[in-house]
């Protein structure tokens, strides 16, 4: 049977509270076969959410009713996988960090070239709704080190059951991992849609940063994955189903 949410047109939300900034990046993407959807406040992002299924959140940081970071936040304490780029005019490197580390997807500070974002969009639009199914496509669990990663629920289980979320980004990382262990992976293997700059691109160290505090809330997790200089990162793990 076909996954219907591969099937469907993408939706997109597009949340800012300056109505021309909210249509202009709705006329960029109409050139898209997205379904569009946009809101002007933390509390319609909400609704939409609660009514609708979305794909992707363009995300602006400073709302009427509250900072898009703390709703960021929520949304991957609540276990949800919907992609998220914020956009901000705050364009220090430690705003864009914060952002990575509360789970976004990617980042781009105004002013920014609309065609940027098309591209950046498409580029997740396309990874997410198009990722293969694991392996072991009739299994749920896939074991390694003291760990369990939930290949349904996208999380991670600790020996004694203790549950830690992980959001998207962290997820596909992470099942990347899994799928060649003890095998050394290069930037542009980790990070596809960005082959061209991986090899600058501090993004990815910051997520397999992410993934290794969360590991090593667990004895012996700490030593998962490691650093090959000059080559990349490496599961050291043997993996098994179950």
């Amino acid at each position: 049977m076909v996954d219907s949410s591969l099937t469907r047109p993408a939706t997109v939300l597009v949340v800012d509270d300056d109505a021309d900034i909210r249509e202009l990046i709705v006329g960029q993407l109409r050139q898209e076969n997205y379904r569009l959807l946009s809101a002007s406040n933390l509390a319609e992002l909400r609704q939409t959410l609660r009514e609708q299924p979305v794909d992707l959140i363009v995300l602006d940081l400073n709302l009427p009713d509250g900072d898009g970071l703390s709703l960021c936040r929520e949304l991957r304490a609540e276990g949800s996988d919907v992609q998220i780029i914020m956009v901000t005019a705050r364009g220090s490197a430690i705003d864009r960090v914060l952002g990575l580390e509360l789970g976004a997807d990617d980042y781009l500070t105004k002013p920014f070239e609309p065609r940027e974002l098309l591209v950046r969009i498409r580029n997740l639009l396309r990874r997410t709704r198009s990722e293969p199914a694991p392996r072991n496509g009739t299994m749920r669990y896939a074991h390694f080190g003291p760990w369990r990663l939930d290949l349904q629920q996208r999380r991670l289980v600790a020996p004694d059951e203790r549950l830690v979320m992980l959001s998207s980004a962290e997820f596909r990382l992470l099942s990347r991992f899994v799928e060649e262990p003890n095998v050394v992976l290069a930037r542009e293997t980790l990070l596809p849609e960005r082959r061209a700059t991986a090899a600058f691109d501090r993004s990815i160290d910051l997520q397999v940063s992410r993934l290794r505090q969360k590991l090593a809330a667990v004895a012996g997790g700490d030593e998962l994955i490691l650093t090959v200089r000059g080559e990349g990162y490496v599961l050291a793990s043997g993996v098994d189903y179950s």
